[in-house]
């Protein structure tokens, strides 16, 4: 069990020692899924502290809502300033506290981003019936994505592009994502394919067959039925911009004079 003595809340988690212990096999590498990544007070707490931010903070879309922190990329370049406690604290250390292999040797997933630990993160609002086209994050980032999921369950779709460039509407692979839990993607699953969540207020044909984590599930007896109905999920999206000015910084310290 990976242990962090700083971390209370470990007491009531049993995180993996490696990543290798979750990894979902099916797809390309690499994925790993963690179904208890946080507490369900640390979950109550983080969606407070999300429900209490300032309306400037709320970025309306047409169907849902967002918030970036600490601030929007600008020719995908982030302003330097630090990540608030309440989103840094525990789950950043608890990501770098997880090695990627059981080599005493091996490193956090981090280790080789540019600043060593995720500096940017996006909160996402997904009300039932609304999800998101699949995409690419694109090149500002360092190629590992780390979501937490708050509130509620819902499926992630990894589609493959056709021959001829353009996207397969039907899913290749689908992820179910729980509450509190962390789901990893980099390498060649984060370069080469994209993802997405559909525009539905059901998930359905959940089973062993078609949801590639459903070994590493917490709880699958709930979509026994192969059903799951949505409701409001919350993501957090963390990485680790590579450019990063330092003027954000010192705009700061010349507000605080």
């Amino acid at each position: 069990m990976a242990n962090d003595s700083t971390d209370k809340s470990l007491d009531n988690l049993v995180l993996p020692d490696s990543l290798d212990q979750v990894r979902i096999t099916s797809l390309p590498p690499a994925a790993y899924y963690i179904s208890d990544f946080i507490t369900e007070e640390e979950e109550q707490s983080i969606l407070e502290k999300i429900g209490s931010a300032p309306k400037p903070r709320w970025k309306q879309l047409t169907h849902r809502r967002l918030q970036t922190w600490p601030s929007d990329l600008v020719n995908n370049i982030l302003m330097d300033a630090p990540l608030p406690t309440w989103l840094s604290e525990p789950i950043v250390p608890r990501l770098r506290s997880i090695r990627l292999s059981e080599d005493t040797e091996s490193s956090d997933i981090f280790a080789d981003s540019p600043h060593q630990q995720p500096n940017h993160v996006l909160i996402n609002e997904y009300p039932p019936g609304i999800g998101i086209m699949p995409h690419k994050d694109g090149a500002a980032y360092h190629p590992v994505v780390c979501t937490v999921s708050l509130g509620a369950s819902l499926c992630l779709n990894i589609h493959k592009a056709k021959d001829d460039g353009t996207l397969d509407p039907e899913p290749a692979w689908r992820i179910l994502q729980e509450p509190r839990s962390l789901l990893i993607t980099t390498a060649a699953l984060y370069a080469d394919f994209l993802h997405g969540i559909a525009d539905v207020t059901e998930d359905i044909e959940l089973s062993k067959h078609t949801i590639a984590n459903w070994h590493l599930l917490r709880s699958p007896h709930d979509f026994a039925e192969g059903r799951n109905i949505r409701k409001t999920r919350t993501s957090l999206t963390y990485r680790d911009v590579m450019k990063v000015s330092k003027l954000g910084r010192r705009i700061g310290l010349f507000q605080k004079k």
